[in-house]
């Protein structure tokens, strides 16, 4: 991954150690998506977008946007999804994996009844993979957010 900071800090370079832990989760992660019986790396994009597009993260909404192009996305999903609840374009397990990402990401509590629907429709093992990936998404957001890499300096 190649990013441009050029008015702000290089995080990429300061703090080397951390994005590399960072890195690293994201190695675990498309393993687990890759391997998983209900996560797909499609839906990890697509939480990804939706997070980055929360939290208004203009490089990440990019990144993740392109990225999602790549793999195959349809440009009608990724144009609905922020109407997901609106659009039929989207699975089950995608309005699931979707709602979730919006919950966490704003913070709220998860009482017992959200969680055992997410676990009916998802699995335990998805459930802690996906939890992983909204903080993972939205601690990026929030370094991008900070240090401002330009917009469409990610080179995949």
């Amino acid at each position: 991954m190649t990013i441009s900071t050029t008015t702000r800090a290089n995080y990429f370079q300061l703090g080397a150690g951390a994005m590399e832990i960072l890195l690293q989760q994201e190695n675990y992660l498309r393993e687990q998506f890759t391997v998983s019986e209900t996560l797909s790396i499609s839906l990890w994009e697509l939480v990804k977008l939706r997070v980055s597009q929360i939290n208004q993260c203009a490089f990440c909404i990019d990144m993740h946007s392109r990225d999602a192009l790549a793999q195959g996305e349809t440009t009608a999903r990724l144009l609905g999804l922020n109407a997901w609840r609106d659009m039929p374009l989207y699975t089950e397990t995608e309005r699931a994996a979707l709602d979730w990402a919006e919950h966490l990401s704003a913070a709220l509590a998860v009482d017992d009844q959200r969680y055992r629907q997410l676990v009916e429709v998802l699995g335990e093992q998805a459930l802690v993979d996906l939890n992983v990936a909204i903080n993972a998404i939205n601690s990026w957001n929030r370094i991008a957010k900070t240090f401002k890499p330009e917009v469409g300096s990610y080179k995949p």
